[in-house]
């Protein structure tokens, strides 16, 4: 064996065995990191009022996921779900102004295009992104303890929101589908650019078919948006607008559970609703309805028992580990799958956990996302968007553009983790 390889073999097990499986990580472990966190917002921070070729005005200042002035990808827009996940990080008194301003520009982005486009660009305003807009108004609203006036404003947008674009029946949002349920969708009708709309660009969950699938994770979503809708309704005391939300909601999940739950695996799957039948590859996305509070017991047991299809030493992959016939045909590359994990996927499921009081679970997979990126910022200083589950101390599985570093949901999730498990050890 070459000098070389023996060094790079002496790295591999270093970075492996950086932290012990059995010890958890202390605050002076990631005190660095949420450092190197801390200080990277401020690159990442846009003030763009006015349109701009095709960069749209927003009213507040915001986000971009990463930037890097070395590979000339770079960003200046506003994305939707992405905003979501990285203001997990800072929902604190000292970046009120920051999230809440965010949140803003969003709903200002439905305001005029009755659209919140993928991001704040003219080109991307034909397709959305995954709906997390009534969780983020209600954690604005709870953590900053704002009035029932603000509450209802932001809700009625997300109501326009839920009623034109997600439960829309033609062009430009052709998106109900299919027995109540919701598809993702893009304006050119084009399966790939739907995909886009999942934020999973690329998987093989849809085959390169977006356009036929119902996803599990976006009917969740609604399901969520439709029990805050009545949620609200109940802050308003409006008896009858919640019950009328509140059976929109049942009724969502009793379809979802009829289309999509696999019983024998307990797994939801995404549901092929031109050929009327199930896709077959198992992913994170089953816990979308675990988050979203719509299980009982006995499915989230079996959910929590299905965790071992997913949980490697790193974290979660994204999928489970896909038969060859599985993935997606031909040269596209497929990073939201197998051995990839994912940040905002960590937090999804760990919050599902949580939800249901399976705390020791949750527990467990946080330390080990967190050992994950803390070891390879160690090494190399930075965070990443996505990492390798399988082999943490190999690189990631690339995707249709270069892999980001920096990265906004990465930092924040990591940040909010370390909130809620580092600095609150058992």
């Amino acid at each position: 064996m070459s000098a070389f390889n023996k060094a790079k073999d002496f790295m591999a097990s270093t970075f492996q065995l950086s932290f012990r499986p059995d010890k958890e990580l202390t605050i002076d472990d990631v005190r660095d990191s949420r450092v190197y966190i801390a200080e990277y917002w401020s690159k990442v921070q846009r003030f763009h009022p006015k349109d701009d070729e095709s960069l749209l005005g927003v009213p507040k200042p915001y986000l971009v996921p990463s930037y890097s002035a070395k590979t000339g990808f770079d960003f200046m827009e506003l994305y939707y779900w992405d905003s979501y996940f990285m203001v997990q990080g800072m929902l604190d008194a000292d970046h009120q102004e920051l999230v809440t301003g965010i949140l803003e520009d969003l709903l200002s982005l439905f305001e005029r295009f009755k659209v919140i486009p993928n991001a704040s660009r003219t080109y991307l305003t034909g397709r959305s992104q995954p709906p997390f807009l009534t969780t983020f108004i209600f954690d604005v609203y709870q953590t900053y303890d704002l009035d029932k006036e603000w509450l209802k404003a932001a809700m009625e947008i997300a109501k326009k929101e839920y009623a034109t674009v997600w439960m829309g029946v033609k062009k430009p949002n052709e998106r109900l589908v299919y027995q109540g349920l919701s598809r993702y969708y893009d304006i050119n009708y084009l399966h790939d650019l739907a995909e886009a709309e999942s934020g999973w660009d690329m998987t093989p969950r849809f085959d390169r078919r977006a356009l036929n699938f119902l996803p599990v994770d976006l009917n969740a979503l609604l399901y969520k948006y439709e029990a805050d809708f009545a949620r609200a309704a109940r802050i308003f005391e409006d008896k009858r607008e919640a019950a009328k939300w509140d059976d929109a909601a049942e009724l969502r999940k009793v379809i979802m559970n009829k289309l999509m739950w696999d019983k024998g695996r307990g797994l939801y799957y995404d549901f092929n609703y031109v050929k009327e039948k199930r896709g077959n590859v198992s992913s994170l996305a089953t816990y979308f309805p675990m988050w979203a509070g719509m299980v009982d017991d006995k499915q989230a047991a079996a959910l929590v028992k299905a965790l071992r299809r997913f949980e490697n030493k790193g974290g979660l992959a994204t999928t489970d580990a896909l038969p060859l016939g599985q993935f997606v045909l031909g040269s596209m590359p497929t990073q939201w799958a197998y051995p990839n994990g994912w940040a905002p996927l960590q937090f999804i499921v760990i919050k599902a956990l949580e939800r249901y009081g399976y705390h020791t679970d949750a527990r467990r997979i946080a330390m080990k996302w967190l050992k994950t990126n803390q070891a390879w910022f160690n090494e190399n200083k930075v965070f990443l968007e996505k990492y390798n589950v399988v082999s943490p101390e190999k690189p990631p599985v690339k995707g249709l553009y270069p892999s980001q570093t920096g990265f906004g949901w990465t930092n924040a999730v990591f940040e909010r983790l370390c909130q809620d498990y580092v600095d609150r050890p058992l």
